[in-house]
């Protein structure tokens, strides 16, 4: 068993364990929060406040009115298919109030992607936002759904701005007509039912969260009430110096449906009273910059991609940042160039941080007074981790193996697929997360890539990531995607996929670049420039889509 030799570089403050959680459940969490913040201000979107005791009674009328118009019960599951608006926390909040798991979907899921989904987990209630509702009807025949929860734009607005989203919505054709067999959100919240009060406990199912299917049918990961308190409270106490009860604001552009954003910024920063910026649509640039502008943010969450887009703005980088606290980078790596780029003009260093689905999503994180550097950290007190070979051997210190991990955020499998959970779980307990990585001497881990997307090139073993690092570097470059394409004489050859950021640039300027700082072996073979690289729902580049479609190329 590996020494925990990051300890030695923990913060003074921060235990080696957590402590037993004060909260039964999530919805003890809730509760709490909103009878010591119940005069804040929680949420704001579309120039809309909304403060902890609004939330608190809208999500209790949801609830009632699941629980005595819809009949729901303890255990029964339940869709959320929502963007981040009002909407979604009352939903989410109401529905674990109720006893019901939450199974998150992306609203802007295809029919077949909705029909899996839905089909897998075997939810019979579904929130769905107007906009998606023709996605859903095309598949709703051959699913067990009985009830559709109907949300609009100006659900929760404020008069001025319902009037104004209203008027907006007609003049652009975006009204809907919603079947009377619907329930909708506006007339759910009017509910006068009392709800009944359920009795949860740690054990009790929270989520059944689905990963993000980029590598092909995508699982469901079974979060417990437990698992995520438990990383609220690793998470509590990493930043705890650097916080204040009540005083905070986040910048929520992140989707909720997704773990890292429903942990972070809605759960934690709900539990300790911040006011959340919901950002509906953060490729909008210019009302998402104008947004950041009017509120004095302290802390920020994003992926390297949206980073990198908030820097190509130059009314973002004229922002007065002194209020900026701290910048959270996760989902995927936060390249050293974006990170350069973003303390000269925020004077803010970006922490880099490591999870996935199945770790609800927290395993370590980098110290938030420490400068930036590539490694994701250290783990999570609690969390321990073992890097280990392909036959389960625990390897030594700076060797490259897989990453596992056991702890209290670790799920307890996946749903209804025993085979595939008894794969990612070692003999001991620990869940091997796909990726390669190494860890140092002083504890910290760096993530050399994903196990699936090494590339073996001349008998080498090549990893995307670093490749993607040194090309982001070039100035002509935004970002690129790097992939293995079959070569019956080096086994795989690089292909480089680029968006330029100077049009001007070649690609005998790429190689030339790519001679100078990498190794022969991992110099692309190829290099095609394109518009737009393919992501993911929180902006991470998808490489299977690289593999698998004709992309066009600039």
């Amino acid at each position: 068993m590996m020494d925990k030799i990051w300890l030695h570089n923990y913060p003074e403050h921060i235990p080696e364990n957590i402590d037993k959680n004060p909260y039964s459940s999530i919805v003890d969490l809730i509760n709490d929060a909103d009878k010591k913040f119940k005069n804040h201000i929680a949420f704001t979107n579309l120039n809309t406040d909304i403060s902890y005791n609004s939330i608190a009674n809208y999500s209790n009328k949801f609830a009632s009115y699941l629980q005595n118009q819809l009949h729901q019960t303890k255990g029964n599951k339940i869709g959320i298919m929502l963007p981040n608006l009002h909407t979604f926390p009352v939903c989410f909040f109401g529905a674990l109030k109720c006893g019901l798991t939450v199974v998150n979907i992306n609203p802007l899921y295809k029919y077949r992607e909705i029909e899996s989904v839905v089909i897998d987990s075997k939810l019979d209630t579904i929130v769905v936002f107007d906009k998606f509702l023709n996605e859903l009807e095309k598949i709703i025949d051959n699913t067990q759904i009985k009830n559709v929860i109907v949300c609009n734009a100006s659900d929760l607005l404020s008069i001025p701005m319902k009037l104004i989203v209203n008027i907006v919505q007609f003049s652009k054709g975006d009204t809907y007509n919603i079947n009377s067999k619907y329930h909708k959100f506006s007339k759910i919240i009017k509910c006068k039912n009392k709800l009944s009060e359920i009795k949860l406990s740690g054990d009790d199912t929270a989520l059944l969260q689905y990963t993000g299917g980029t590598t092909g049918k995508s699982k469901a990961a079974i979060l417990t009430h437990k698992n995520l308190l438990s990383n609220i409270n690793q998470l509590s106490l990493w930043v705890k110096n650097h916080i204040k009860i009540g005083e905070e604001v986040v910048i929520t552009a992140l989707p909720l449906y997704h773990i890292f954003s429903l942990t972070v910024n809605l759960l934690y920063f709900y539990y300790i009273g911040s006011r959340n910026i919901l950002i509906t649509n953060p490729r909008d640039l210019k009302n998402f910059v104008k947004t950041l502008k009017k509120y004095k943010f302290t802390v920020i969450t994003a992926v390297n991609t949206l980073f990198n887009l908030l820097l190509t703005s130059s009314i973002f980088r004229k922002i007065n940042f002194k209020r900026l606290k701290f910048s959270i980078g996760g989902g995927m790596a936060v390249l050293k160039s974006t990170a350069n780029k973003w303390k000269k003009i925020t004077g803010c260093e970006i922490t880099q941080g490591y999870g996935l689905t199945e770790t609800s999503p927290i395993v370590s994180v980098n110290k938030i007074e420490d400068k930036f550097n590539s490694t994701i950290g250290l783990p999570l007190p609690s969390t321990e981790i073992s890097i280990r070979d392909s036959h389960g051997n625990e390897l030594e210190i700076e060797t490259e193996g897989e990453l596992c991990v056991r702890g209290p955020q670790v799920m307890e499998g996946y749903w209804n697929n025993i085979e595939e959970t008894k794969n990612v779980f070692t003999s001991d307990g620990f869940f091997m997360t796909g990726d390669i990585a190494k860890i140092d001497s002083n504890g910290f881990i760096s993530i050399v890539d994903r196990k699936k997307d090494m590339i073996i090139s001349s008998g080498f073993n090549v990893y995307p990531n670093e490749i993607e690092e040194y090309v982001s570097s070039h100035p002509g470059i935004l970002e690129c995607g790097v992939i293995g394409k079959e070569d019956k004489n080096r086994g795989e050859s690089i292909i480089l996929y680029a968006v330029r950021q100077d049009e001007d640039v070649s690609e005998s300027d790429i190689i030339e670049f790519c001679k100078k700082g990498l190794t022969i072996y991992k110099i692309p073979k190829k290099v095609f420039f394109i518009s737009e690289l393919p992501k993911n729902n929180v902006g991470k580049i998808l490489r299977r889509e690289l593999r698998e479609s004709k992309l066009s190329v600039k």
